[in-house]
């Protein structure tokens, strides 16, 4: 794996988070027209303390491809609100039922039901306002089909819905049926995140195909990682509970092909990853930055 991380990548990455942060802070700056425990639970979710990662990917791609980052930033936040509604929603008694996220109380474990899935609800019609925001209009069009696909009953909603219904016993499941399944409920997000700075960017065919392939690593890698901080993680660490996919007998990369299995893929895919970034010769800071994150994901800890 590339060793070459400095400090700038580091600054790099906290300019991107900065200017994330508050760009989303700035979009949820309701008027009176919103109630105000409406206001407070999106708020709450979307801006609780968090890696960034998906609209970071964002605005790295459209830098990496010759754009400019800030012309991202809309398009960014909208990632990030559908990922925040994924998770509210994720969270709720009647999927996963969790209490905890990003080591606090889920939005219904702050406030009630009913409000978290409005606030869910929310976040998912102001994610498309706000690529509505991008120009020009067939720029805003496109990225709008392109979030839509993804965050949809073929992808995340799909994936999300064939995790929940899962009938079949872990005996009789393979490999490639829970591959398809986080490649759509957890890969897609990732994937289109890295897409979306391309379309902003204007890039080449080359570069498209170079990104998608790695957001395709990218995201299965991360969610074997995350298969596999449920069995070996510290909850005060990851932030949320832990140990559910046994609890729950669910389908996971550890279940299918063991621990020292599960690591060996997170290896490969993310060995994979890397090399499709081999098109962007240019040495720098994006480029630089998506080495770094590949091997962060390596040492995941949360």
């Amino acid at each position: 794996m590339a060793e070459k991380i400095n400090l700038n990548v580091s600054q790099y990455r906290d300019e991107l988070r900065s200017v994330i942060d508050a760009s989303l802070d700035e979009a949820t700056q309701f008027d009176t027209d919103c109630p105000v425990r409406l206001c407070e639970a999106i708020r709450y979710s979307l801006l609780a303390p968090g890696k960034r990662l998906r609209p970071i990917l964002v605005l790295i791609a459209c830098e990496l491809c010759g754009g400019d980052w800030r012309q991202a930033i809309p398009a960014a936040c909208a990632v990030e609100m559908i990922h925040a509604y994924s998770l509210i929603h994720d969270d709720l008694p009647a999927m996963d039922d969790d209490d905890l996220r990003r080591g606090l109380p889920t939005c219904h474990k702050k406030f009630d039901e009913p409000t978290a899935i409005l606030a869910g609800d929310a976040l998912l019609a102001l994610a498309f306002e706000m690529i509505g925001h991008l120009l020009p209009a067939e720029l805003a069009g496109r990225c709008c089909k392109e979030l839509a696909v993804a965050a949809g009953p073929c992808q995340l909603v799909g994936g999300q819905m064939d995790d929940v219904y899962r009938t079949d016993s872990i005996e009789s499941g393979n490999i490639q049926t829970i591959e398809r399944i986080h490649r759509r409920k957890t890969g897609a997000l990732i994937r289109t995140s890295l897409r979306l700075g391309c379309f902003i960017a204007g890039a080449s065919e080359e570069q498209h195909i170079a990104l998608d392939e790695f957001g395709i690593y990218f995201g299965l890698a991360f969610q074997i990682t995350d298969d596999l901080l449920d069995v070996l993680g510290n909850e005060k660490t990851v932030g949320k509970r832990l140990r559910k996919d046994t609890e729950n007998d669910k389908w996971s990369y550890p279940r299918f092909l063991g621990i020292d299995g599960a690591k060996r893929e997170v290896q490969r895919t993310l060995e994979l990853a890397e090399h499709s970034l081999e098109v962007f010769r240019n040495n720098n800071i994006a480029r630089e930055t998506l080495y770094s994150m590949v091997k962060h994901l390596a040492e995941r800890e949360k």
